[in-house]
């Protein structure tokens, strides 16, 4: 299982993930360009120390990631066909999570595997990307037997 972050603009919401994958023991591709410099202090302030203990990698663009890519692609998306719900993760999934702003282009919709939705009350759009992370990764990790004991 890993997280895969596609052009992140807020460096306090990816903070806030690789403290996530830290957590949990679940590594993070990081797809740039980023929208801040990865020596943004709002990163470390939001990943707090544990930051330091996830495992990243990060890839100078898309062809690069998918040029390493090995594993299904989970795509959180709003415009997902499949609902978090119903969806059935694998141990070897990338659960890929769109920039703040953009989401994916469709050119990387279309390459997704798998395309999720977290169900939401009518009249509300989306949820934060880094509280999306964490309730795909649960569940994933929930389904898949690999939430640490």
């Amino acid at each position: 299982m890993r997280i895969a972050l596609y052009q992140p603009e807020i460096a306090g919401n990816v903070g806030a993930i690789l403290r996530l994958s830290a957590c949990f023991g679940v590594p993070v591709d990081i797809i740039e360009p980023c929208g801040f410099a990865f020596s943004d202090k709002r990163l470390a302030r939001a990943g707090m120390d544990y930051a330091a203990e996830a495992e990243i990698r990060r890839h100078a663009d898309w062809d690069a990631f998918e040029s390493v890519r090995t594993g299904r692609l989970a795509l959180m998306t709003t415009r997902g066909s499949v609902s978090l719900y119903d969806a059935a993760f694998r141990p070897d999934d990338i659960i890929l999570l769109g920039s703040e702003g953009a989401g994916v282009p469709d050119a990387v919709h279309e390459r997704a595997d798998l395309r999720i939705r977290i169900p939401l009350r009518a009249g509300f759009r989306s949820l934060n990307v880094g509280m999306s992370a964490g309730i795909a990764l649960a569940e994933a990790l929930r389904q898949t037997k690999g939430l640490p004991q």
